[in-house]
């Protein structure tokens, strides 16, 4: 099966012998960050979209399946071609991709900003240049791939606004890309984290995002995830 051949499962064994506290610092001790001053006006309408990048998509996909007025989550790569949207591909880290999800979404029940606030706190460590915890590569970058203009200019005004603030020890190295297309990821990586929830690299990595979206934001966090509603 590809997902032992991957260098993730080098970096399970030696966090399970050795690393895991370093691994999972940002996990326990999460940024907790303000609502971004500028952002979309909940209001009844079709779903939206959102697509982020922040490591291993695994984590993101998981704290995203417990939002509440999220409807679906999908993992897989954007800011690469079709032809080179596949895993064994992208862990070479020269395709341009990162591995993302896209989240779809009920504007009226969350807003974008919301979404991204929950990205800077919980999900991810914004500070970190093209790597995350104990995954290294540009596939691996803060990246959030935005669908519209307005998107665009939320996420660039939130990430000035937390650079102003110094909330971080380090500045921000998200950046902020035009979304061309989201490439679903191979099936075995779907719903990783509900499915594989004592999984070594989910059990140090991950699962401490989860117990963070709970603790620093209880009226956004449900208990079922997306899967379970389904």
């Amino acid at each position: 099966m590809t997902i032992f051949r991957s260098r993730r499962m080098i970096a399970v064994f030696a966090i399970a012998a050795a690393a895991v506290a370093a691994s999972c610092a940002f996990g326990e001790a999460a940024v907790v960050v303000p609502p971004p001053a500028f952002d979309a006006t909940k209001a009844k309408g079709e779903p939206q979209i959102a697509v982020l990048a922040g490591g291993c998509f695994w984590g993101i996909e998981g704290v995203f399946e417990h939002v509440r007025g999220v409807q679906k989550v999908e993992s897989g790569y954007a800011g690469g071609n079709k032809q080179t949207a596949h895993y064994d591909i992208v862990s070479g880290g020269d395709t341009g991709h990162a591995e993302s999800v896209r989240i779809v979404f009920d504007p009226n029940e969350l807003s974008y900003g919301e979404i991204l606030q929950i990205f800077f706190s919980v999900a991810h460590d914004p500070t970190q240049l093209n790597k995350q915890g104990p995954d290294h590569g540009t596939q691996y970058r803060s990246d959030i791939f935005y669908v519209s203009d307005e998107q665009r200019d939320i996420a660039t005004r939130y990430i000035a606004q937390l650079d102003a603030a110094k909330l971080y020890p380090q500045k921000i190295v998200t950046r902020v890309d035009s979304l061309k297309a989201f490439y679903p990821a191979e099936a075995y990586h779907q719903n990783f984290l509900e499915k594989n929830p004592t999984y070594p690299y989910i059990v140090y990595n991950d699962l401490p995002k989860i117990r963070n979206l709970k603790k620093v934001f209880p009226d956004i966090y449900r208990e079922q995830s997306t899967t379970e509603v389904e």
